[in-house]
């Protein structure tokens, strides 16, 4: 490791994500962080449209966060860099990038809901990524709140283990205060703004409650630590200094969550949640080394948060900036990355020329000399580089992994008004695509028609409109439609012994191709069985680059293939009459023949929902998603009257599904969606898809 002075400054580090599901209040909650650390010196409203994070004009219109954005505060000397990511899942881009270069999480929830779907989504992504969480419950001002019950949605819904290390002090309307179980004190806010809460004697009536939760709270982390384990089981006493050593330790190992509580728009609980933050949240120093490959090599390099090693960073997100250019935000894991130093991206092995280097305070930005290990920061003028690239000191060449993103399951046509909005569309088309990894543009080539795709309604509405105020660019629109895919449903072997003259020259090849059907979830994989003796390695990477390039469109409709496993399993080589040209023609044809004789299907995305509607609706909910080939998968009571009703049903169905659900529930129902898998349509949907029957 580098210095003791740089091991000090990476301990004060916290990089950290507030997520959630959409209207939890995690913007409101980032704005009170910036208030009260001091970045700003009144509090934003989202209803107002004054927040900092949500700073695009949809944004503020809407209500709602589209883009993550980065901040950077400060608390107890603690320097903490978050990034507030979006609630709706047509935008879970951002929340996967981001989720991929943050240490640790602030996961928020609604005190009436409890766990939501999407916070069921976010919080699969971070088991994923191994991030540490700290759990805020919010909202405990509404009507119907319940710290406790959102606590057992946790545990059930999550399976976690989380630790209440709060209670609070009323609830609804009367909630004004939290008791700290680890200090055992009372804080309650009294003054409007929240800024200093106040210690007070704890109030009677929950003493046996603060008794209860005290002692599963201790129990739960002396079993995490065999030490506290012991003292615990001889009755000693475990001082505040180890309860909060042992949760830190069973925080950043992911066995406890710890799980505070207050109402952000109130102004009261946020302090704690800083305070946690910094507790129970690691440090770049206390998350292991990253793991990358040396592109030379082939061989895993260990890179440690020291900006004395080699530079490594990670580029997790581009935006368009109006006055900067393009702007790459990264993540440096080893090394200082300077500005005007020059770096290679390794996956591209272009060298990039850094410019402007620039610590972001949402759409403000602060110049910065340098950026050492375990920061985030943005760069400005960089030619190559998007998403998902890695950047790195020529002498020592390193790629990280990179970001894996959903495939798009909605697209719709796009036509430019006139003339000169033609010339500013495929720009400002590129620049869109350049940022969001989720959206795709594309030109069908039966139609010519220009198309472009995304991972749902709201996702490609906000795009065009962006179009329109950022791009000044008129566009029509078409209908959405849903982007299908085809599969096969069997394996096959598919033999093609190629034989033509070009040029007045034989070409000659012989493929033989396995075809089979892949696991749900799973898009291609390919094998070649083959040793080098008897297909030579060029003349079997023709034959792999023919069944890739064949992915883009099946047989029943031209749709993308998913869901199929390749096997190269024998070939002939014609001595004179071989080339990697024969090959490729042989291997495409074979394909084809393939994916013909092994029973295609056409697969339709299929959504996972809950709805919330209220009790006396539910038959008529139940009965409209059944019309729509829903199924359910439960019913959770929730309060206030109101039912859960969870399931599935393909995303052809659910177009417009919000204003037809808000009719029958006058206006009280309220629904979400997400991707869940493809799945074979119906013989009548396939027909009326297919533009009638398959000959038998």
């Amino acid at each position: 490791m580098g210095s003791t002075t740089e091991s000090s400054r990476l301990e004060l580090v916290r990089n950290i994500g507030i997520i959630a599901h959409i209207d939890a209040g995690k913007t409101t909650t980032t704005e009170r962080i910036l208030f009260y650390t001091g970045r700003t010196h009144r509090i934003g409203n989202v209803d107002e449209g004054t927040t900092v994070t949500d700073w695009m004009e949809q944004e503020r219109e809407r209500g709602i966060t589209i883009a993550s954005a980065a901040v950077t505060s400060f608390w107890r000397g603690y320097r903490i860099n978050i990034i507030d990511t979006p609630g709706h899942i047509d935008f879970t881009a951002e929340v996967q990038r981001s989720l991929r270069v943050l240490d640790g999480g602030v996961v928020v929830f609604d005190a009436v809901r409890g766990v939501e779907p999407q916070s069921e989504t976010v919080w699969r992504q971070a088991d994923r990524f191994g991030v540490p969480r700290i759990c805020f419950i919010n909202k405990m001002d509404r009507t119907g709140a319940d710290f406790w019950r959102s606590l057992d949605s946790i545990r059930e819904r999550l399976e976690a283990v989380p630790v209440a290390i709060q209670v609070p002090i009323g609830a609804e309307a009367s909630f004004h205060g939290v008791v700290d179980l680890i200090d055992n004190v009372a804080l309650v806010w009294q003054d409007e703004l929240g800024a200093r809460p106040e210690r007070v004697a704890m109030p009677d009536e929950l003493q046996d409650v603060v008794a209860r939760a005290h002692e599963d709270m201790v129990e739960a982390i002396a079993e995490t630590d065999d030490v506290l384990l012991a003292k615990y089981l001889d009755g000693e006493e475990l001082s505040s200094e180890e309860l909060r050593a042992g949760l830190r330790q069973a925080t950043l190992s992911n066995q406890l969550v710890p799980v505070l509580c207050g109402a952000s728009l109130r102004n009261r609980g946020v302090q704690p949640v800083l305070d946690a933050i910094v507790d129970y949240l690691p440090s770049p120093l206390d998350v292991p080394p990253i793991q990358g490959l040396d592109p030379e090599s082939g061989e895993t390099v260990l890179m440690h948060a020291d900006p004395g090693e080699p530079l490594a960073a990670l580029v997790f997100k581009t935006v368009s900036d109006p006055f900067v250019g393009r702007l790459a935000y990264m993540r440096v894991y080893s090394g200082t990355l300077r500005s005007n130093s020059s770096v290679t991206n390794s996956p591209k092995k272009r060298k990039e020329r850094i410019g402007r280097l620039l610590h972001m305070y949402a759409n403000h930005r602060e110049d910065a000399q340098e950026v050492g290990a375990g920061d985030i920061a943005a760069v400005g003028g960089l030619k190559f580089t998007f998403t998902g690239d890695t950047l790195c000191d020529a002498a020592h060449p390193v790629i990280l992994e990179t970001i894996r993103f959903p495939e798009p399951v909605i697209h719709i046509s796009i036509e430019p008004r006139t003339g000169a909005d033609e010339q500013k569309l495929e720009a400002a088309l590129a620049s869109l695509a350049d940022e969001d990894p989720t959206f795709r543009v594309r030109t069908d080539e039966h139609t010519g028609q220009r198309i472009i795709s995304g991972m749902g309604e709201l996702h490609l509405e906000v795009l065009v409109e962006r179009l329109r105020r950022e791009f000044h660019v008129g566009v029509s629109v078409g209908k959405p439609q849903v982007a299908y895919r085809e599969a096969i449903t069997r394996t096959v072997r598919a033999e093609e012994d190629y034989h033509t003259q070009r040029a007045g020259k034989p070409q000659a090849a012989r493929v033989v191709l396995e075809l089979r059907p892949l696991g749900r979830g799973e898009e291609f994989a390919y094998e070649n069985l083959l040793s080098p003796e008897v297909l030579p390695a060029e003349m079997a990477a023709a034959v792999e680059s023919a069944v890739r390039d064949s992915q883009s469109g099946g047989v029943l409709a031209g749709f993308p293939l998913t869901g199929i496993g390749v096997r190269l399993v024998d070939a002939t080589v014609y001595e004179n009459e071989s080339s990697e040209a024969a090959f490729y023609r042989a291997a495409a044809v074979a394909f084809l023949q393939g994916l013909r004789e092994a029973a295609p299907v056409v697969l339709e995305p299929v959504m996972r929902l809950e709805v919330i509607a209220p009790e006396e609706s539910t038959g008529d909910v139940i009965g409209d998603l059944s019309a729509r080939r829903g199924e359910i998968h439960g019913m959770t009571p929730q309060p206030g009257g109101m039912q859960s009703i969870r399931g599935v049903a393909p995303l052809g169905e659910m177009f417009g599904y919000t204003t037809d659900l808000r009719s029958a529930t006058q206006g009280r129902g309220v629904s979400t969606m997400e991707f869940s898998h493809y799945a074979p349509v119906p013989e009548e949907v396939s027909n009326r898809i297919l533009g009638g029957p398959l000959p038998g």
